[in-house]
This record gives structure tokens, C-alpha cells and sequence, in this order.
């Protein structure tokens, strides 16, 4: 794609995502859009848009997501005021009369309070649908939802990305090393998905079942499936807190798998996460790019491929600014929508 044929669009970054961002736009062949937040001592935000963007078609980057380490205690790293941020961001590009305004959302924060558990509780996935909707943006373009069904929440258009194909080309180029393959899902839900890498692969498929403790804890002890002298790929959405791999990849070693290795598209990487995967039997873990680093690996950095999103949203951008259909670039992958 052509400057040229980019001159109708702007792409934008939140703070702490100007380098995916900038990686995008350089696939796209244009430069970032000149942007800054700036933070009052109170803590306030605002947003400065540095660019004509009247007529424009316009897109922001930012993961909803919080920082790991000592940047967890910090404000300016939170999940609520990236939240904030996206916000103000679609306000400052409606004032400035922008065409139309796309949220690009590379990991959705609160996308597991999707439904009421028990009584008086939120859905607070829904309620941050209504407010990017109220905010002024025109749709929304994200990547490995929790759950597939938070497109419904929206009153405006979703693209749902999946990572699918950047996972499939990394496995490819390693499958020669890596023996018998299976590929294992860490709980009962995501089997659909596992599947879906195991037919992709060419692999054997497996489950663990799960049983979640607590918010922090959770208890495998059942496989369904063969590992026995098999190198395993457990498959999930994203690493949180390291509970449900740690004890999944206990499990598959314990039924004789040869090694196991971790693909989970987000890695949040909070609380003992980092602990518990440099103590568990995995041996590699490959994720993408999709919430800004910040230390999140310090210490287990040798374990880790981190692999970028950064052209499978240029190529989504292109498509939604062109008026062309986004599903088509990732037919194929159809079912790796959780």
C-alpha cells in the first residue's frame, strides 16, 4: 500500500502501544499520525491530535491492558486508564470532525466479565462495549476475544482477528524438529480451538480438564488423550496468572509427554505468573506482541518467542479502510473464534 493511497487515513497510539503501532504503519507504508497524552498532576488525562484528520479516516491503537512489575501500583499503567485514554482519543478525533473513527484493540481489558457468575454482579465487558460505543467510535477492530460473543455487546461493527495464522507459519517452520505432535487444550472450553491447531499442524489432539479454585488457583488432574513420548502445544487465549498451564503441562509431563511447550496470544502475565512458568515443565512459550512488554518476561526471557501482530492488523486496516471485506483475509481459521 502506497502513501498515496493512505492519504485519507491516519493511524494513531496510545501511549504505551506506539511501537505496534508504528510497526502497522509501516507495513502500510505511512507514517504514524502525530498524537501525545499528557497526564495533569491530579492524574487527569488529555489528548492532543497534532494533524488535520476533517474527512479523515482514523484509527487508534491501544491494548486496554495493565502494566506488569512495579508499573502495576502506577496509574498511568492501569487497565482503567488505557481505558480512559481510548476514550478520550475518539472524543478529541469527533471534536476535530474525523470521518470515521476505528478502535483497534489488540487485547480487550475486562473481556472476562462477560456474564453474571452469581447474583449482584456485573457484566462489565458489556458495559465498556457501551461506552467505546458512546465515545464516538464507528466500530471496532480486535484480536482473540475471551469469548466470541462480545461482538454482541457492541452497537457497532467488530472485526474479530485471530492470531491463528501468525501461530500456524511460526509452528510450520519448527515442525520438522519437534517429533510426534500434540496439541492440548488446558480445559474443556477451549477444545474447539485446540482442535483447530491440531488439524492445522497435522497433530493428535488432547484435553485437560480443569478445576478452577479460586481467582488465582486452579487444579488439573485428568488428560483425555495420548501424550506418551509426544511433543505437546498447549493452546490458550492468554496467560494470566501461569495457574492453568503450569498445572496443565504438569499433567501432559506426567503421562510421559517428551516436552511441552505454551501458544497463548496475550500474555497478561500478573501476580505469580512469571514464578510459575519458570517453575513448571514448559519448556517454550510463544506469544505475540499484542499488550506492550514492559518487563512482563524479565527473568524467563529465554524461555519466550514473542511473535508480532503488527501485519495482520495493517492487512485488517487496509481492508476496513478500503470498504473491503475483513473475514476473507482469515476465512480459513473460521473456527478460532472462542
Amino acid at each position: 500500500m502506497s502513501w498515496e493511497d493512505a492519504s485519507e487515513m491516519k493511524v494513531f497510539a496510545g501511549r504505551h502501544c506506539k511501537d505496534l503501532a508504528t510497526r502497522v504503519c509501516e507495513h502500510l507504508g505511512m507514517p504514524l499520525g502525530g498524537a501525545r497524552t499528557e497526564v495533569f498532576p491530579d492524574g487527569e488525562l488529555i489528548t492532543h491530535v497534532d494533524e488535520d484528520v476533517r474527512g479523515r479516516d482514523c484509527f487508534v491503537v491501544l491494548s486496554t491492558s495493565g502494566r506488569t512489575g512495579s508499573a502495576m501500583n502506577d496509574p498511568s499503567g492501569s487497565v482503567n486508564d488505557n481505558l480512559i485514554e481510548l476514550l478520550i482519543f475518539a472524543d478529541s478525533l469527533r471534536r476535530a470532525s474525523a470521518r470515521r473513527i476505528t478502535a483497534v484493540i489488540p487485547y480487550f481489558g475486562y473481556a472476562r466479565q462477560d456474564r453474571k457468575e452469581r447474583g449482584r454482579t456485573p457484566i462489565t465487558a458489556k458495559m465498556v462495549a457501551n461506552m467505546i460505543t458512546a465515545a464516538g467510535f464507528h466500530r471496532v477492530l480486535t484480536l482473540d476475544l475471551h469469548t466470541a460473543q462480545i461482538q454482541g455487546f457492541f452497537d457497532l461493527p467488530v472485526d474479530h482477528l485471530a492470531a491463528a495464522p501468525i501461530f500456524r507459519e511460526y509452528f510450520l517452520s519448527v515442525r520438522s524438529t519437534m517429533g510426534e505432535l500434540v496439541v492440548a487444550s488446558p480445559d474443556v472450553g477451549n477444545a474447539k480451538i485446540a482442535n483447530m491447531y491440531a488439524e492445522m499442524l497435522d497433530a493428535e489432539l488432547a484435553i485437560v480438564h480443569k478445576r478452577r479454585v479460586s481467582g488465582t488457583e486452579v487444579v488439573s488432574n485428568e488428560l483425555v488423550g495420548n501424550v506418551e513420548g509426544k511433543s505437546v502445544v498447549l493452546i490458550d487465549d492468554m496467560i494470566s496468572t501461569g495457574g492453568t498451564a503450569a498445572e496443565a503441562a504438569r499433567v501432559v509431563m506426567e503421562n510421559g509427554a517428551r516436552e511441552v511447550m505454551l501458544a497463548a496470544t496475550h500474555a497478561v502475565m500478573v501476580g505469580p505468573a512469571r514464578e510459575r512458568l519458570a517453575n513448571s515443565p514448559i519448556s517454550r512459550i510463544v506469544t505475540t506482541n499484542s499488550i506492550p512488554n514492559e518487563n512482563k518476561f524479565k527473568g524467563i526471557e529465554d524461555m519466550v518467542v514473542e511473535l508480532c501482530v503488527s501485519k495482520l492488523f495493517a492487512n485488517a486496516i487496509d481492508h476496513i479502510h478500503h470498504n473491503k471485506s475483513v473475514s476473507a483475509l482469515f476465512h480459513q481459521y473460521a473456527e478460532s473464534k472462542r
